[in-house]
Parts: structure tokens; sequence; C-alpha cells
């Protein structure tokens, strides 16, 4: 899987770090003063994740705990994120990390309890002012992919079992469980599963479960209450859209029940300048690129407002239909005046 791991010498001897590489034996293991030494300093295309990738074990630095943009969870609560990685073994054509990093490595934190610590003062912070923080994890790599190797889900279940009053996202397109279910559910750390249409996870998704996958997951896991959430983000637009979300729709309430839904959030395929210039290279004949897009209201590139508008709202009145509370859907990042 991994080619070479690169390990920071003061982590090398360290229960976490040997636990990881005794998972890669036939890996080669390059011992660095620094992960910012090395990651990225080579500039290496998105694409070659297909051919080699390199691991890196690391110290996160700076910046623990950060606050999260506008419309990036339900409203009225504070929301925040945390980085546990960089990079994701899957190949999204429309993720964003393409344009993000110089490289397509790996990057694994191990200082988890440094970054506990931080999520707890930031929580009491918050509490003491009357607030319901939201932790994310999932914004820099998949929350559960690679959750079989770290094994630091232990640690946030045990840091939100202290904290009630705080709630934890793990946002995935994963079907790798087994680490959850050896947990007990909590009802403040709820797991959200971002869902398309089989055809377009085949796609779009590329290297990632397939639908059938992802609902087996959801299914097994809201069968021992653990609470679920679910992302239909990205949207991506074809003739049939409407037809292929009813379906979704069904689907995923075949398997998740109405009561055991916590939310779920509806948002549109948009890119950064950066990663419109990087789909266009890596996936020129994508479906991405075949519906006019254009600079939107927070500089991202995006289908036309009406456009944009009347998916949302198309697919918000499919979820009304199907019985699904109309406080339990929101917008994700987009502008709804």
């Amino acid at each position: 899987m991994f080619e070479t791991i690169f390990v920071e010498k003061h982590l090398a001897s360290t229960k976490r770090a040997r636990s990881i590489l005794n998972k890669f034996p036939k890996a080669n293991v390059t011992v660095i003063e620094s992960v910012d030494d090395v990651f990225g300093k080579v500039k290496k295309p998105y694409l070659q994740k297909r051919e080699t990738l390199n691991l890196f074990l690391g110290e996160k630095k700076g910046t623990l705990v950060k606050a999260a943009p506008d419309a990036y969870g339900l409203s009225g609560e504070p929301h925040y994120y945390f980085i546990h990685a960089y990079n994701c073994i899957y190949e999204c054509n429309y993720c964003y990390l393409q344009g993000y990093f110089h490289s397509p490595d790996i990057v694994i934190f191990l200082n988890h309890e440094e970054i506990c610590q931080e999520i707890e003062r930031v929580a009491l912070l918050e509490q003491e002012k009357g607030n319901t923080p939201w932790f994310h994890a999932g914004e820099f790599s998949d929350s559960l992919a690679l959750s079989h190797i770290t094994g630091e889900l232990s640690l946030y279940h045990d840091l939100f079992s202290r904290i009630p009053y705080a709630k934890l996202e793990l946002r995935t397109k994963s079907a790798n469980i087994k680490p959850l279910k050896d947990l007990p559910p909590r009802e403040n750390i709820i797991t959200t599963f971002s869902l398309s249409p089989a055809d377009k996870i085949k796609k779009n998704d590329l290297k990632t479960p397939s639908l059938k996958a992802r609902l087996r997951a959801i299914k097994e896991l809201a069968k021992l209450d653990h609470p679920i959430g679910i992302h239909f983000d990205p949207v991506v637009y074809d003739d049939g859209f409407e037809e292929k979300y009813r379906e979704l729709i069904a689907e995923m309430l075949e398997v998740l029940p109405h009561e055991k839904l916590e939310y779920i959030s509806v948002g549109v395929v948009r890119f950064t300048k950066n990663v419109f210039e990087q789909v266009k290279k890596n996936y020129p004949k994508s479906e991405l690129l075949s519906t006019e897009l254009i600079k939107s209201f927070d500089g991202k590139v995006r289908y036309n407002r009406p456009m944009r508008l009347w998916i949302l709202s198309t697919i918000k009145e499919l979820l009304l239909k199907a019985s699904i509370a109309k406080e339990k859907i929101y917008l994700c990042m987009e502008d709804e005046d």
C-alpha cells in the first residue's frame, strides 16, 4: 500500500508509530526530523497516487482546532474542525485536495492527546457561553478509511464521553466501520456518510466503497444505535438527477429509519479556482465539466445561482415528501438568501 514510510525521529519509537509501522512490514522506513522537511517539497502529480503512495507519521503543529466556515453544519451553534491527517486513499475527481497540497502522499498525525486537550479546552469555553459546540473530523482526510490502521477512534470516544455537552462528527465515504462497532454508541458522536446515486459514485468517487457497501455500513451502525447523519454532497447535475435522488432517498430510508437520522445536508458541486484547474487537467472528460460553471458569490466555481437553487430546492422537496423533518435538512456551504 505504501512504498516508503517517513516517521519523525522523536516519534519513531512510540507505541503508536510502531503499531502503524508493524502493519506494513514490506515498506521502506525513513526517519526524518520533521514532516515539513520532506512532504510536498517535491511537487508530485495528484494522479501519481494511482501508482505509488508514501506515508508520513508526524506531529500536528500550529492551531489544532479551527473554526469552521459558515454553512458548515447545522446552524445556530459554533462549529470547529480538527485535522488528524492530510490526504486520502480515495480518488474523488472533484476533491479539493488535488489543488491543496503539492503531493498526494498521506500524512497521519500521532499527537492525538494534544488535539483532544485542545478540543476539551475549546468545548469548555463554548459551554460557558451556553453553546453546544460541534467538532468535525474528516476535513483533510476521510475519518474512517484508515481508522483500523491508525487506531485513534477510542481516544476521541473517551474524550466525548467526558464532554457530553459537545458533539463530534465523523465524516466518511468509507464502509470501514469495525473500529466504530467495537465502541459503544454515544448520542454526541455522529457518523455521517456521504451518499450519491450509484452511477455518480462509480463515475466520480473513484476507489471508494459502492453505494450498496455504504448503505450496509449505515444499516449495521444504525442497528447498534450509533447516531447517523447523511451528506448529499456534492450533487452533480444530469438530466435524470431528480429521479436518481428520489431512488437514493428511498434506498437510504430502507436502512435508516426516520427517527435514527440525525440530519442531512445537501450541497452542489463546487471548486476553488486552483482545484478547478486541477480537475480540468486530471479529468478532462469528466461529467463535472459538461455543464456550464461560473465564479460564484464566495469565489468558488459552481453552477449558476438559479440552477443551484433549483437543484437544492428539488432535492429538499424530495426529502420533505419522504417525511424527513424540515429541521433535519440544511444546505452545505451555500448562500440561502
